[in-house]
Parts: C-alpha cells; structure tokens; sequence
C-alpha cells in the first residue's frame, strides 16, 4: 500500500512541476462587462500586477469594448445595423455606468465624486497608468464586429491588438492567473 502511494506521490510530484514550468508570471483576464465599476476593478488588478512586475494581458470582449472607444472618432464604412448599434453603446470610458445604483447617473456621478475626493484614479487615468506599465490590451475581432466598432474609432492605446479568442487562450494557457471580469 505504501509503495502505491509513494509512487502516486511522486507522480503527482512531476505533473506539478511541468505544470509550473508552463506558466509565466504573467496575469491574463476576460473584461466582458462594460459596468463602471468592474472596469475600475479589472484595471486596478492590471496595474496592481503590473506594479509586481508580473505581463498583463487583457482581453476585452463584448459589453467591455465599448469603454476604449475614443469619443472624438469614428468608424468609417458602417452599415445602419452597424451605426445603430455603435449609436446605442456608451462611446469612451466616461460614460460608463455603475452596475448597482447607477439611479439615472446620480450614482455614478456620486461615485465618481467620492473617487476623486479621496484621491482615486478614475477609470482614464488607469488606462493611461496601464499603457504606461506596458498592460497589453487585446480587443476581440468577434465581438467587435458584432457590436459594430471599427478599429480606427478606438482609443490611442500603446500596447493594443485585435485578435481572436486562440490568441487569449494561448496567453492564458501560460499564465499563472486567469480572471474573468
């Protein structure tokens, strides 16, 4: 019996050890949601981990692409289904809303106040802050052709790519974190 286990034990051993040998200090996360409030949170995580010098990937997706567009840009070339869809999505991190008690943007507006009275950095300045830390941003194709954005309507962002859900995965695959947000 012992033998049996000692053996299970040493082969648990190895199947650790090439586990760990696989992943990189590196943190790679899902922004799905377009809410406010987990926006400042997966940026707060990004900085944070970037600031232990651990490679930050970010893969936004969906609801969450619509906080990098930049307000002052368009997309060229929108069919009305496109137009219609970009027209209905808030354009830019500013106007994003709180996912609880956003009580007609009393409360975000609130939020932000409080933010800035005890010297939090808001969203824009986190993602300056996170390009600056070399936070790589992915933005997925799939869902930005879904949501109808262009890629020339998005924010100038150091370390920005438009990639596919392989290339997440593969970045993920190696890391030693993966969060959804």
């Amino acid at each position: 019996m012992d033998l049996l286990l000692n053996e299970q034990l040493e082969n648990l051993k190895k199947r650790f050890d090439n586990l760990e040998k696989g992943t990189k200090d590196q943190i790679s996360m899902v922004i799905f949601s377009g809410d406010l409030d987990k926006l400042l949170a997966a940026m707060i995580i990004a900085t944070g981990a970037a600031a232990y010098d651990m490679k930050v990937k970010l893969f936004f997706t969906f609801w969450a692409i619509a906080a990098l567009r930049d307000p002052k840009k368009n997309g060229k070339g929108k069919n009305l289904i496109q137009s219609m869809l970009g027209f209905m999505h808030p354009k830019g991190s500013k106007k994003t809303k709180l996912s609880k008690m956003h009580m007609c943007g009393m409360g975000t507006t609130m939020m932000k106040g409080i933010m800035k009275k005890n010297n939090v950095a808001s969203l824009e300045e986190l993602i300056k802050v996170g390009g600056e830390m070399g936070v790589e941003i992915a933005i997925c194709e799939m869902s930005m052709n879904l949501m109808g954005f262009k890629k020339e309507e998005m924010i100038d962002y150091p370390h920005m790519t438009i990639c596919g859900v392989a290339t997440f995965l593969s970045d993920a695959s190696e890391s030693k974190v993966q969060l959804f947000i």
